[in-house]
């Protein structure tokens, strides 16, 4: 495994931590394991630093257009993909994702590496920018950093980066439309490239009966419209699946998660009252404490009523319904440490110059957690009837969310919350209609006919009392899409929210 290189100064170290984020969480998605991911990570980013040292040796001034390559992230992305298909090749096709090989060993995988008229419209459409704006929208769009950090990261006013943004989208669209008609295509997918034009600038355009059922059935046309179409949602999915192609959905998952923990880490708290003590760890302490002295009054009262109640007498318990618990996203794996090298001037190794929210600046706390101060008991109850009379009580919740569907397969993510702390989890559900999973994020799984069983990863293994796990995944399904069903955590039933 050959070694990490070494940054040249403290920025290109900042740089190389904000990056090493990346790549590994891409390798981990394409690998079975997590020493595989780190082996196929540092594989990676060594050979594509090493193409982009070279190509900023020789000048980054160009003539036309045409950036002479992708943006460091997305490159370095591409460069994992590059090494995964190395190792399929060389007989280390084992350590793999099974869809990933199966996804190299198709025609699909060509597409990405072929003759350029044949790639992704959005890959094209990147690659035509200017290095600056290119960084500008993967960065925004993609890795979902705020637009204060994307300033700061790029050197760019926070006052007028929202604007530049906005003329960034728009010189992708025009790249992407001019990419559009020279692409040679179907002779209906040229007949609708005028009216797609047109339906994509505005918001409010109806889109045309014949033109949304061929979209419908045209994957280019459509992967075309998300990329015209800057007003919708659908943007951000077409430059991951555009550069990446395998994984795309599900590395933006992960990267949008990783941003909600940066930003949750780094989000300033109220103004703190004159004479109130102003250390976030003390006020927490002090909740906590209060919380657990109302919730002890609290069991021993309850205790003492239940204990007082004539034996099967019909006395009953109101039970007040706790709030959701703010989903609790789990980080990325933690990255190497890079120090520059010698050469590099000690006075630009001040942390200020290291910009915010990558590896290097979580802490255990980064992730927010909510707080009741009041908690209600999870107590004794007289049983209402003798259905109910057996059953363990619910010591978890579950959340099933479809986030996305299209034809022939969807995209969910699973939250469960749990009353009792965790040390590891496995999370079960059955499906009705026969869907099939073939990718899922921050969890392992496997599926025996229409039973599904997550485990947790090496890094989301421990969960708090009251806090909550969540994974998401990406599976096909045929006539029907109905709710997964049945959940249990650790082999104890769950009640669906």
């Amino acid at each position: 495994m050959p070694d990490l290189p070494t940054p040249q100064d403290a920025t290109e170290a900042a740089l190389f931590s904000e990056c090493w984020d990346a790549v590994l969480s891409y390798a981990d998605l394409c690998t079975a394991g997590s020493t595989a991911a780190t082996e196929l990570a540092t594989e990676a980013f060594s050979a594509g630093m090493r193409e982009v040292r070279a190509a900023e040796a020789h000048g980054t001034r160009y003539a036309g257009r045409r950036s002479p390559r992708l943006p460091r992230i997305p490159l370095l992305l591409t460069a994992v993909r590059t090494a995964a298909a190395d190792w399929e090749v060389s007989g280390r096709g084992s350590r793999l994702d099974p869809e990933l090989r199966l996804w190299l060993n198709s025609g699909k995988a060509a597409r990405y590496t072929g003759p350029p008229q044949g790639r992704p419209l959005a890959l094209r459409g990147l690659r035509d920018m200017q290095q600056p704006d290119a960084e500008l929208l993967w960065l925004a769009e993609v890795e979902a950093l705020p637009l204060s950090v994307v300033a700061r990261r790029l050197g760019l006013d926070p006052a007028t980066v929202s604007d530049e943004l906005a003329q960034v989208r728009g010189l992708f669209r025009d790249r992407c439309h001019r990419n559009l008609i020279d692409a040679p295509g179907a002779p209906e997918c040229r007949g609708y490239v005028r009216l797609l034009d047109a339906v994509t600038r505005s918001p409010v355009t109806e889109v045309p009966a014949d033109l949304s059922q061929h979209l419908a059935r045209c994957a280019d046309c459509a992967e075309a419209a998300a990329c015209l179409r800057l007003h919708g949602v659908g943007l951000p999915a077409a430059l991951a699946g555009g550069v990446l192609g395998w994984g795309g959905l599900a590395y933006l998952e992960r990267r949008r998660r990783a941003a909600e923990v940066r930003l949750g880490a780094g989000r300033p708290g109220p103004p703190v009252p004159d004479g109130v003590d102003a250390d976030p760890a003390a006020q927490k302490a002090k909740t906590v404490r209060n919380g657990l002295l109302v919730a002890a009054v609290l069991v021993s009262v309850l205790a003492l009523a239940v204990s007082l109640m004539p034996f099967g007498g019909s006395g009953s318990i109101d039970d007040t319904v706790a709030g959701e618990s703010a989903r609790q996203p789990v980080a990325d794996h933690p990255g190497p440490s890079f120090a520059p090298s010698a050469e590099a001037d000690a006075t630009t190794a001040s942390p200020s110059a290291r910009p915010s929210g990558g590896p290097a600046d979580r802490t255990p706390d980064a992730t927010p957690e909510r707080e009741d101060p009041d908690p209600e008991p999870q107590g004794t109850a007289t049983p209402a009837s003798s259905a109910t009379a057996g059953r363990a009580p619910e010591t978890c919740r579950v959340r099933y969310d479809l986030v996305n569907q299209w034809p022939d397969g969807f995209q969910a993510t699973v939250t469960v919350t749990t009353e009792q702390p965790l040390d590891t989890w496995r999370v079960a559900w059955s499906f009705r209609e026969g869907q099939h999973i073939g990718q899922m994020w921050d969890a392992d799984f496997t599926q025996n006919a229409s039973r599904v069983t997550a485990t947790a990863t090496a890094y989301n293994k421990a969960v708090p009392a009251g806090g909550s796990l969540t994974f998401g995944f990406i599976a096909s399904w045929q006539g029907r899409n109905s709710p997964a069903h049945d959940f249990s955590l650790n082999g104890r039933e769950c009640g669906t929210s």
